[in-house]
């Protein structure tokens, strides 16, 4: 058993989380997870209205009696979700945890804690994370370069930015980016970290709700297989490289602006990936840890096997190297 600070403040058996992801984030997913000891998050966007995400923490309710979060990401767009009421679904459904991202939360922090909700915030610098700490969040989820999504401008590894988090934040810290393994969660805890928050690894597993196809091309997929896009608008995000992502970069070095490729980018296209099996027809997220995915086991098995491997690592391999 590894216990530290993570697992003591949110009431989980093991140092992982599974964070929101979009259009995977669903509750047979999140339970599973939640289940095999770790901290799950549906992701509420991932639902279409706050009346959705509602019946969808009622869903989780009914797969798992141990605790669970909600994502809740907030990002510059055209027409954005109304905030304020997924928020409030979110209060409402009496859910104690929530993992949020994106541009300026301190309204929605507030209104968390108001309601003693944990919050956990997610940042991809240093930075960040001290603006989220006197913000008055619970804990850090540092994202290192490696991550699937959004990692920032900075292009800092994990090696680097979980360590010089470390040095500096105060409250509990996970480490994201680059994680599935032992070796990964042993590692993230000799650097500063007090868990991993994994993604894309929890995307292979048996009760992620994404087709089979794009869960077998993770497993064939190594750690090239992913693509930066949007590097020109400053607004960088990692994707599983496909047809799509490289048609993509080549149309920001041609100086392509983003009403060039909208269509190409759409979320809905991304969600036909993940519905239909085919992982050219849009976009999809993914992480460098691909490299490291193997097989396709159940969330149950993943989170035994990696805690096991970790404490191996740490009581057999490392005390055995001290002279």
């Amino acid at each position: 058993m590894i216990n530290t600070r993570f697992t003591e403040m949110f009431g989980v058996e093991h140092p992982i989380a599974q964070g929101g992801m979009q259009w995977v984030g669903r509750a047979e997913l999140v339970a599973a997870v939640a289940n095999a000891g770790g901290l799950g998050f549906i992701t509420a966007l991932t639902q279409p209205t706050p009346d959705a995400l509602r019946a969808e923490i009622e869903r989780c309710r009914s797969l798992t009696k141990k605790p669970f979060g909600v994502n809740l990401t907030i990002l510059p767009a055209i027409n954005p979700p109304p905030y304020a009421e997924y928020r409030q679904a979110i209060i409402d459904s009496g859910v104690k945890i929530v993992e949020t991202a994106g541009n300026k939360p301190q309204e929605h922090v507030d209104e968390f804690k108001a309601a003693g909700v944990k919050v956990i915030h997610k940042c991809t610098s240093v930075r960040h994370a001290l603006s989220a700490e006197r913000m008055g969040v619970d804990a850090i989820s540092i994202d290192g370069f490696e991550c699937a999504g959004h990692p920032g401008e900075d292009d800092i590894p994990g090696l680097i930015l979980i360590p010089a988090a470390a040095d500096k934040v105060k409250i509990p810290m996970i480490a994201s980016g680059g994680f599935g393994d032992g070796r990964g969660l042993a590692a993230a805890l000799a650097l500063g970290a007090e868990g991993i928050n994994m993604g894309t690894r929890f995307m292979a597993t048996v009760e992620s709700p994404i087709h089979e196809n794009v869960k077998k091309q993770m497993v064939d997929n190594d750690e090239r297989a992913t693509d930066l896009i949007f590097r020109t608008m400053r607004n960088t995000s990692r994707v599983a490289r496909n047809a799509i992502s490289q048609q993509v970069v080549e149309l920001e070095r041609s100086g392509a602006k983003f009403e060039d490729v909208r269509e190409l980018v759409a979320g809905t296209r991304g969600r036909v990936v993940y519905e239909t099996g085919d992982p050219d027809h849009g976009i999809w997220s993914a992480g460098m840890i691909q490299g490291l995915i193997h097989d396709i086991p159940t969330c149950d098995v993943l989170i035994k096997r990696i805690v096991a491997e970790a404490e191996e690592i740490i009581r057999g391999r490392m005390m055995g190297m001290l002279a």
